[in-house]
């Protein structure tokens, strides 16, 4: 286990979190009474860390190999400026308070217990009516655990007591926050720092984000939604507006500011430093709060929610305005693949392969698709929890949307092929999901170094063969044909009647003569096609139907 908190940790720490909130993002959502029972702080949380994971991911691109310094301080940037809702920009807060605290020294267990004080301190310092049962709670009990551990303790042993600290503090939210007791439920934001925590303590003990833990596996708490949400957190007559805005300001403006914006209503948090803020506050007179912040500075990214009226979707005259037509929209990689939608009538949303497209592109696709009723094909598994909250955006639009989690393109190019837009919409998700759900996909891919898989150890440089997501067969260096004959071999002995193949880009087009020649000198009566697709991730996917 590492010693010390390095970059790659970090990147890792930001997948892990992503993760693990989109599987606890509806259970999160649905336990959110607390300031405002507005049902979103999983989603806000989800792309707050979104911002901060795509800030990372960018420092990679462009740097290869940052500090953990920048690392960090690239992820709390991110945080802040995609920070949503009071618990999102709390969190931009904390991650800020890391940052801070981890310089050009050692990133290792005591540099660890220093971040997280100073993470619930920043935190604290934020909020101009701090509330204990909340996600301040949970992250000064982390603190205050992590500082009782003996000296000796590990990195590895910090970030575990972090998390397991928190927890404990998360269940006891109910007995100091009277309305969490009364919905039954824990404090929803520190739910989602929970997540967090777990995630950190697995990128730090040396966790993949592609393994089993990467979806939260072990880092799942369990707590129920309240059968009935309370009408007001905050008394029946709380603020009817959320303002949000990135605020450019000089520091000595800001003490104003919080005056101004505690006169005007509650909820009150302002983060940031360095001449960049983000101010979040619920008002009745949301005009008056954006008035105060261009007293303060230049505000921009300004989001004002009315709470009675967030998720009731388009007026109808705006509804009408979209396209009768039923629309699909496929996410994929490469010109080949999206070639073969654009044949079938989709629109086509080019995934780069070295990152994911967010929740924001995967709305944007959508829309650009401008139908009332639109099935969206993710052709990745990663995906889900960002298309899910793309796709609830957009039901809060008007538009219905229906979600089919494909894991491959071979089996998005399968629901394309029975998409019918005179069938009822209903009738025409199930046939295409079907459709996906009897085609097997395999494909191949290149291991980076020395790793344990379902099929054994590989090393460097070997061709691997998954099916189904899991490594079957590992081959040799530049084996790529016979690796890819033993995948087909052993996905047809289970049966099939039409083999696909798409090829990668680059890949030789003399790998599918052969492959072709194989199929059909042992499984003479299966088809195969072959398509050119042009996907940068994989020089080869297969599907069975």
């Amino acid at each position: 286990m590492p010693h010390t908190l390095d970059a790659q940790a970090v990147r890792d720490w930001c997948r892990l979190s992503l993760a693990a909130l989109g599987q606890a993002r509806e259970e999160i959502d649905a336990m959110n009474v607390y300031p405002v029972p507005d049902g979103d702080t999983g989603t806000n949380l989800y792309l707050t860390v979104e911002s901060a994971t795509q800030q990372v991911e960018t420092l990679f691109g462009e740097h290869g190999r940052p500090t953990v310094e920048t690392a960090l301080r690239a992820m709390a940037h991110g945080a802040l400026l995609g920070a949503r809702g009071n618990s999102g920009v709390i969190l931009s807060q904390l991650l800020r308070g890391i940052a801070a605290s981890i310089g050009d020294g050692p990133a290792d267990a005591a540099a660890l217990r220093r971040a997280l004080r100073r993470a619930a301190d920043a935190g604290y310092e934020a909020v101009a009516k701090p509330v204990e049962g909340t996600v301040l709670t949970v992250a000064a009990a982390a603190a205050d655990a992590v500082a009782a551990l003996p000296e000796a303790a590990a990195l590895a042993e910090v970030a575990e007591g972090a998390y397991e600290a928190a927890g404990v503090a998360l269940a006891l939210t109910p007995t100091q926050l009277e309305v969490l007791d009364r919905a039954g439920v824990v404090d929803a934001g520190g739910r989602g720092l929970v997540a967090v925590l777990g995630a950190l303590a697995d990128a730090v003990s040396g966790q993949s984000p592609m393994g089993p833990l990467a979806m939260g596996a072990r880092r799942v708490v369990e707590h129920h939604a309240p059968a009935e949400l309370p009408r007001a957190a905050n008394g029946e007559d709380g603020p009817e507006y959320e303002v949000i805005y990135l605020l450019d300001a000089r520091d000595e403006a800001l003490p104003v500011l919080r005056e101004r914006l505690a006169g005007l209503g509650d909820s009150l948090v302002v983060v940031g430093g360095d001449g960049l803020w983000n101010v979040h506050v619920h008002v009745d007179d949301p005009g008056a709060a954006v008035e105060a912040g261009i007293a303060a500075g230049r505000p921009h990214r300004i989001r004002i929610t009315h709470f009675a009226t967030a998720g009731a979707g388009l007026p109808a005259q705006h509804v009408g305005e979209l396209s009768e037509a039923r629309a699909v929209v496929s996410v994929v990689q490469g010109e080949g693949l999206a070639g073969l939608c654009r044949e079938s009538g989709a629109t086509v949303l080019h995934a780069d392969p070295d990152r994911a497209p967010s929740s924001a592109e995967l709305a944007a696709a959508i829309r650009r698709a401008h139908a009332r009723e639109v099935v969206l094909l993710l052709n990745d598994a990663e995906l889900r929890a960002a298309a899910g909250v793309a796709a609830d955006q957009l039901r809060g639009e008007g538009v219905r949307v229906a979600v089919i989690p494909t894991r491959s393109p071979v089996q998005g190019l399968a629901a394309l092929a029975v998409h019918e837009p005179g069938r009822r919409f209903d009738e025409d998700v199930v046939a295409m999901t079907s459709a996906a759900g009897a085609t097997r996909y395999a494909e191949l891919a290149v291991a980076e170094g020395e790793s344990w898989t379902m099929a054994g150890v590989c090393q460097a440089g070997d061709v691997l063969g998954l099916i189904d997501g899991d490594v079957a067969v590992i081959g040799a260096p530049g084996e790529t044909g016979p690796t890819a004959a033993v995948v087909l071999d052993r996905m047809l002995a289970a049966g099939g009647e039409l083999v696909t193949l798409i090829l990668g880009d680059g890949t030789d087009a003399a790998l599918a003569d052969q492959l072709v020649a194989h199929v059909r000198r042992t499984n003479p009566v299966v088809d195969t096609v072959v398509y050119e697709g042009g996907q940068g991730a994989s020089p080869l996917v297969i599907g069975v139907e």
